[in-house]
């Protein structure tokens, strides 16, 4: 099916690769996600592109070329300060380890690269004049919101199982549902999700979170029992039964944690970041968070819980706080309280360690000094003492006992 587009906006720019490719002859197409989503009106992520040209001939066209998968036949193009994934026209052979073909054959059309994407609304090609390709009906499928393999189901999910976590994301982020047949195919093959390294797992589950409909997504993803083959959830799927109604997008994995953390206590964010294999820095996000969800069911909001997670920002916490305990929290209300922070780190406590030591020569350098600067700080936080050198000195001598 061959159909006409308007081209505007960040394609405008992409032209003129394709254009530079089609002057030495070979032809150039905008594929996959951008032209979904160009159908779709939604917001154009990066723009993708396939060619006949093979990778030597685009490092020969283009000045800035980055190398980045060349024995798939893909490199970056660097143009006008943007750049653009361009991929050789290929046809894969086995996928041995679930995730790259074992070899590619680059080939000199479209129809066939077109062929081996996993779901029909991804398989859409379009010219530099809008002028769509589409074999397999996906604008079809996206005019009827639904799901669809390319071709038959069960081999696109064997190939590479990851692609069931991803026909989960997109329900989640599109509010598309699942074929029949792309259900039914999902079953199947879904154990062996558990082949997948653990960092692919983790990205399409944290686009999944991050849907705009998570709850369609959550309806599939409950549907074909994906928790069972998921780490922590394969052991605990109540978890997933416990989510609270009216759940919200959460736009980073550190949340994620955060909220299954809070509804089940006994699970440590140590435990969570340890089997799902996360960095350092989602793992301090998602304490930093839990810390302050915690605090929040105590205390409310206040001074200290905002200065405590204002390195991580608000955005995430308020949308736990409207899901776990049905709020209406917003930004601004905790921006609010942050402009009235008289200290924004313990850097800014007009005293330090040294100074604190000096009021107190006879006694030697320990953990008392860090133990005094927390209490300090927290006191200055919540407005129980001026953050000024004299009225902190003063109110250490008259309390020694914050030293022991």
């Amino acid at each position: 099916m061959v159909m006409l587009v308007v081209l505007t906006g960040q394609f405008r720019q992409a032209i003129e690769v394709l254009e530079q490719i089609e002057t030495y002859g070979y032809d150039a197409y905008f594929v996959g996600g951008c032209v979904r989503d160009l159908l779709l009106g939604r917001k154009i992520g990066d723009i993708d592109i396939a060619t006949s040209a093979s990778p030597d001939i685009i490092r020969q066209i283009f000045e800035k070329v980055i190398p980045v998968g060349v024995e798939h036949g893909t490199v970056i193009v660097r143009h006008r300060h943007q750049s653009y994934e361009v991929t050789t026209f290929r046809v894969d052979g086995d996928y041995s380890d679930q995730r790259h073909p074992d070899s590619v054959q680059f080939i000199q059309t479209i129809n066939q690269d077109l062929e081996r994407r996993d779901f029909t609304i991804n398989a859409l090609a379009m010219d530099k004049n809008g002028v769509m390709i589409d074999l397999f009906d996906g604008q079809n499928d996206i005019r009827k919101g639904v799901i669809r393999t390319v071709g038959n189901g069960h081999e696109r999910f064997k190939e590479d199982p990851l692609r069931i976590m991803r026909a989960l994301r997109f329900s989640s982020q599109l509010g598309f549902s699942l074929d029949e047949n792309v259900l039914n195919a999902a079953k199947s093959v879904l154990s062996e999700i558990e082949t997948i390294a653990m960092e692919r797992i983790v990205q399409e589950t944290a686009k999944f979170f991050a849907g705009a409909y998570i709850e369609t997504g959550l309806y599939y993803f409950k549907l074909i029992h994906a928790a069972e083959h998921l780490p922590i959830l394969r052991e605990n799927p109540h978890m997933i039964e416990q989510l609270p109604r009216g759940i919200k997008p959460l736009h980073s994995f550190g949340a994620v944690i955060a909220m299954f953390h809070f509804i089940e206590p006994a699970i440590s964010i140590d435990e969570w970041t340890r089997q799902w294999k996360c960095s350092n820095k989602m793992k301090y996000e998602a304490a930093a968070l839990s810390e302050a969800l915690f605090h929040y069911k105590q205390h409310e909001l206040d001074r200290w819980l905002v200065y405590r997670l204002r390195p991580y920002g608000y955005s995430n916490f308020v949308t736990l706080v409207n899901i776990l305990f049905e709020s209406s929290l917003s930004d601004d209300m905790v921006k609010k309280i942050e402009g009235s922070l008289p200290i924004h780190s313990k850097k800014d406590l007009a005293i330090n360690g040294a100074e604190l030591h000096s009021l107190f020569p006879d006694t030697n350098a320990g953990p008392w000094i860090g133990k005094t600067l927390n209490h300090i700080e927290k006191q200055v936080v919540l407005g129980e003492l001026s953050n000024n050198k004299y009225v902190l000195k003063e109110w250490i001598k008259w309390n020694p006992h914050v030293t022991d």
